[in-house]
């Protein structure tokens, strides 16, 4: 066993151990008849035990249960594992529900074992565990919160509650746990986006974001950058339906992979008679979950020569998909987003340069944000459409690809993981305190263009049929400004910030100024708000600085006359009495650049 694998297998049955020995201590807390026992699997950090208890755990009772837990360790219990029969177990769980129910669905024949702590607490268990809670007794652990959950996961069964527990080998490894935890939760999007202006969400629209002023600002200085970009590299941008009828999805193989996961439409109308609305069962339409089979309508608008090849249609248009409530996350996981998508048409033999540029655009696109990146290439699926001869060469070609890029051997190998028409290669990023995201996809299909009986004609005039490349670089748009709120912290590269310059006139006399500089700065592309109130000047600086602008400039009589600017750079450094044609370029600088630090003095211009 390697060392890593050794070390997350001594983990997993630490944490394992000592989710047992909290399931004792709190019946041992609430009494033993007055607790029902669910399950208790180790996590990333620690583990979770689900209870039905008489009532509900507070943060008053956190203290309590690690104590006990502490106590029971110190006791250096022996554990033993037991093989028992079905009749067995369901007599040593005789009045544990939720136990009595796990081993009535076990098939006859299957292995049945139990794990004791001491002589008073067993558990149904496949194992392993420690030999002796004394192996324990340097454990660092912690609560970390309680929460609701159904038994199995579904609603329409019993609500218990779940304790959350950090766990680690060593206090020094908790502690490192817990400072990151902090600095991950004061970076966390949902907090910020909202104290920041940028987004929110309304009850009348589950996991579909509202982008405030401020937000969309943001959102559309990233769009911009984006069609620059793919602009220079060819990219055609198109806008199509979000409704579509359910035979587009038929022949797209969405209809049988993925109906579960659209929004259907029905048609809906009023009985005369009744009042009362009447629902047309038969489903038309649904709403897109993916763009690819409009951008194949667009392609197929007209016979296409080999000399067009590549055709790259980009398009950002809402998609919408549907997830589970308990499933939806701030940004991150969404019923409603934009795609940074691409469906590019071209020949065999254009694979691999097309897919080097599409990779050598992934590489400016995060190195512009500061994100470091690996590639995993994803393959055939159980679900697989088409025949495995096309899996066979798509799959190749990708590797080929892969090996030019990063050399043989020097990325990840994700078996099974491609979509259902095609194998793929992900692009997965690194954030700034080290969390890895699934972001990019290049998805190489022969199987869509079979399905919808795709052409070009060729050199020799015959008509052959292209391949087509799927291809996003942020994934969704929604879900990578969480990542940057969360990477950056709100505090946003000036190119990207939602306003860029705050201006705060010292009085109300210094307006006209204020005005003139605003005016200006605007004409240049510059994002700027000013505060013209009568509000004490501190408190118009304390707004801009709550919002992060990345400038924030004071005019008084100085400056007026001198046609300058004193500017307060986020981070509390100040450039005193610049020229304002002075300042706009550096501003203009800092767009161009798209830049991540600040120019914080007139020499690095």
């Amino acid at each position: 066993m390697e060392k890593e694998e050794y070390k997350e297998y001594y983990l997993s049955v630490y944490r394992h151990s000592l989710a047992h020995v909290m399931a004792k201590a709190v019946m041992e807390i609430f009494g033993k008849e007055n607790v029902q026992i669910a399950i208790g699997p180790q996590i990333a950090d620690g583990f979770y035990y689900d209870f039905m208890l008489p009532r509900t755990i507070t943060n008053d009772d956190y203290k309590a249960i690690e104590d006990k837990m502490r106590e029971i360790l110190k006791r250096r219990e022996d554990w033993t594992c037991k093989e028992v029969s079905k009749d067995e177990a369901l007599e040593i769980f005789a009045g544990q529900k939720y136990k009595e129910e796990l081993i009535n669905d076990l098939p006859e024949g299957e292995k049945i074992t139990v794990y004791y702590t001491g002589d008073d607490f067993v558990d149904l268990c496949r194992g392993p565990h420690i030999s002796n809670s004394q192996e324990l007794m340097n454990a660092s652990f912690q609560v970390k919160s309680v929460s609701g959950s159904y038994w199995r996961g579904d609603e329409h069964n019993d609500q218990l509650q779940r304790i959350y527990m950090y766990a680690f080998p060593s206090k020094e490894e908790l502690k490192a746990h817990l400072a990151f935890v902090k600095e991950a939760m004061e970076r966390d999007h949902k907090k910020i986006g909202p104290e920041q202006e940028l987004f929110m969400f309304d009850e009348s629209a589950p996991g579909m974001p509202y982008w405030l002023p401020r937000g969309f600002k943001l959102y559309n200085a990233i769009l911009n950058f984006w069609r620059d970009l793919h602009e220079r590299h060819g990219y055609q941008e198109i806008l199509s339906p979000v409704i579509n009828h359910k035979n587009l999805w038929e022949t797209s193989g969405h209809w049988g992979h993925y109906k579960e996961n659209m929004f259907l439409v029905t048609n809906a109308s009023v009985d005369p008679e009744t009042d009362e609305e009447v629902i047309d069962t038969d489903v038309q339409y649904a709403i897109k979950p993916m763009n690819c089979p409009n951008a194949i309508n667009v392609y197929k608008n007209g016979l296409h020569s080999y000399k067009e090849l590549p055709i790259r249609y980009s398009e950002t248009q809402v998609i919408h998909r549907r997830e589970k409530s308990g499933e939806l996350n701030g940004l991150f996981r969404v019923q409603m987003f934009h795609q940074d998508d691409d469906h590019t048409f071209l020949t065999e033999d254009m694979i691999e340069e097309e897919i080097g540029d599409i990779m050598d655009i992934a590489k400016y696109i995060y190195e512009t944000f500061g994100l470091t990146y690996a590639a995993e290439l994803s393959t055939r699926p159980d679900d697989f459409m088409g025949a495995p001869e096309l899996w066979d060469a798509a799959e190749a070609s990708l590797k080929r690809i892969l090996d030019k890029k990063y050399g043989e051997g020097n990325y990840e190998i994700n078996e099974g993981d491609g979509a259902f028409y095609g194998p793929k290669i992900d692009l997965k990023m690194k954030d700034c305190i080290g969390r890895e995201w699934q972001m990019g996809t290049i998805q190489l299909d022969f199987q869509l263009p079979l399905n919808f009986d795709l052409k070009y004609v060729s050199q020799d005039g015959s008509l052959k049929r292209p391949v087509m490349i799927h291809r996003a670089i942020f994934g969704s748009f929604e879900r990578f400004i969480g990542i940057l709120i969360e990477n950056f912290k709100g505090s946003f590269p000036f190119w990207m910030s939602p306003f860029q310059v705050g201006v705060v006139p010292i009085r109300e006399s210094h307006n006209e100024y204020a005005r003139m500089v605003v005016d200006l700065l605007r004409k240049n592309g510059i994002r700027v708000e000013a505060d013209y109130s009568d509000e004490n000047m501190k408190n118009k600086i304390k707004k801009f600085k709550n919002f992060k602008d990345p400038y924030i400039l004071i005019l008084g009589d100085q400056e007026a006359e001198n046609n300058t600017v004193s500017v307060n750079l986020r981070g509390n450094k100040q450039m005193k009495d610049v020229p304002l044609d002075t300042f706009i370029k550096i501003c203009q600088k800092l767009n161009r650049d798209h830049s991540l630090e600040l120019i914080e003095s007139v020499d690095e211009l």
